[in-house]
């Protein structure tokens, strides 16, 4: 018995209406499979045959409402099972009721499914006012919508990202395409791939088959490609972990032990660059007990060490940043303040001071920093830092790689993740991770709270980690990468480029079998 899609017909035909409601069960459903497609589970072919089942149930009917609610319904799915580690942060540590909790999270869901909405209605709508056969509409149409869909996900209303589909595949065949496109260009292949297989229900389904292998044989072949070279000497470096527990890190009661517990771990030994997590300093520099930096300042010179922690600036009374601070050896001090901040955590929406009134968690409108900030020197490298959700946005360390008058060798991400306990989330910043080092070609340095505390290379390998929810150093021998990669260079201006020439490819498509 073989399936087949239904031709776009007449707009102005009357149609038999179908239901929506089990489509959009199923559809949910299969967007919450999609969690395992990602760290720590890794079944990334997995994302492949749900993709080609949510474009199966859109292509059966040429109704633009009923693909749009059905696009919603995965991209629901998809949010509540990918990201419902918020959860732990808004009620264990934030104190909200467990129920508006869960409301929370799902109102969460609500909102990103409307991506969904618009990669499948949006295409489903080109289907009927283009006429669009089959081939195209799976092939071009549906593929490029979904990967559109994915990139306005990343900047509409400052953007969140995560669990964007192509974080699946770092370790996969499609990864090879992130030097080239990016993260949403892979999730554009990874609909493509699903497409494939849902052109296995179609008398062409060879486009299909041939189709898929072509992209997947490319993208393996892809990861061989050198993008970047080494630059010069290794420099030995030093991760700290210290595990401290999220109900006590801005407890003032623990304060004292945790400024004793960095400092002892910075001092312990030196090396040419020693890292701390985001705000391991928890307190502003004027809080902190008479000589603090200025231990460890001596303590850089001393041993020809240079130290990187992560401390709030006040500026002002009213300018705060979330930054870290740098002590070389050769006295001179660094600075870099977030540019990318965390709506309800670094900054609150307007008209949601409510919203937050009701949580516990210790809030502040933090000011953000200059777009493209300078590295921090290290001998022979350049360390730009980034702040925990700064990792999740590529085009931004990418335009600060491309626009630098002296481009990083070596990313630095500084974390503290123990706001959303033992969840998948640290796994999944990870995995975030080594994208950009394939985007980039360079290696990224982690030093963060809990974990995942790691060294990856230029090619997206993890090389060294710490276990996670323990405290310790992580000490690793690391050599940056000069060059640019095509993402570099254009950021998410190629894939965009391409998509649009996959659409101009199915409208002159639909133009030719109308002729």
């Amino acid at each position: 018995m073989r399936f087949r899609f239904r031709p776009a017909p007449d707009p102005n035909a009357r149609r038999k209406p179908r239901t929506t409601a089990w489509p959009m069960v199923f559809a949910a459903l299969a967007g919450g499979l999609s969690l395992f497609s990602f760290a720590p589970f890794g079944w990334w072919w997995l994302q492949f045959p749900l993709l080609a089942f949510l474009f199966y149930q859109v292509g059966i009917d040429a109704n633009t409402k009923r693909a749009a609610w059905i696009g919603w319904a995965y991209g629901l799915g998809w949010s509540v099972a990918g990201m419902h580690w918020l959860y732990i942060a808004l009620t264990r540590f934030g104190g909200l009721n467990p129920i508006l909790g869960a409301i929370a999270i799902l109102l969460l869901g609500a909102y990103m499914g409307i991506y969904g909405a618009v990669a499948t209605g949006v295409a489903s709508w080109l289907r009927t006012k283009w006429s669009l056969k089959v081939k195209p509409f799976l092939l071009l149409v549906l593929p490029v919508m979904w990967g559109v869909s994915e990139w306005l996900r990343g900047w509409v209303f400052t953007g969140f990202p995560w669990a964007a589909s192509g974080y699946a595949h770092n370790d996969a065949p499609l990864g090879g395409f992130a030097p080239i496109l990016g993260v949403y260009g892979i999730g554009v292949l990874a609909a493509l791939c699903g497409a494939c297989i849902a052109m296995l229900t179609q008398r062409s389904r060879m486009w299909g088959i041939s189709i898929f292998a072509i992209v997947i044989a490319t993208g393996a072949g892809l990861h061989t490609w050198q993008w970047t070279q080494p630059a010069g000497q290794p420099i030995k470096v030093r991760l700290l972990q210290g595990d401290i527990s999220q109900d006590e890190k801005f407890d003032e009661r623990h304060l004292v032990q945790a400024l004793d517990l960095y400092r002892n771990m910075i001092t312990e030994a030196p090396a040419d660059l020693i890292a701390t997590p985001e705000t391991a300093i928890a307190a502003f520099p004027q809080q902190l007990p008479v000589g603090y930096l200025a231990s460890l300042a001596n303590y850089a010179r001393s041993t020809n060490s240079a130290i990187i922690y992560g401390i709030p600036f006040a500026d002002s009374p009213t300018h705060f940043a979330n930054s870290v601070g740098g002590f070389a050896p050769n006295g001179q001090t660094y600075r870099y303040d977030k540019h990318h901040l965390v709506p309800f955590g670094e900054f609150i929406p307007t008209g949601f001071r409510w919203f937050t009134d009701m949580m516990a968690i210790p809030l502040g409108d933090f000011s953000r920093g200059a777009p493209v900030q300078a590295p921090f020197a290290i001998k022979d490298q350049r360390v730009l830092p980034n702040v925990c959700y700064e990792d999740v946005f590529g085009e931004e360390i990418a335009q600060q790689l491309r626009e630098a008058p002296q481009p990083a060798t070596l990313l630095l991400n500084v974390s503290n993740l123990a706001w959303y306990g033992e969840s998948v989330a640290i796994p999944q910043h990870l995995q975030i991770s080594q994208m950009r080092s394939l985007e980039t070609g360079r290696p990224m340095l982690r030093s963060t709270n809990n974990g995942a505390t790691a060294v990856i290379d230029g090619r997206g390998k993890v090389q060294a980690k710490l276990a996670y929810y323990t405290r310790g150093v992580l000490t690793a021998s690391v050599q940056g990468m000069a060059g640019s990669t095509p993402y570099i260079r254009f950021g998410n201006a190629l894939f965009l480029g391409l998509g649009a020439l996959a659409l101009l490819g199915a409208w002159f498509s639909a133009r030719r079998a109308r002729a």
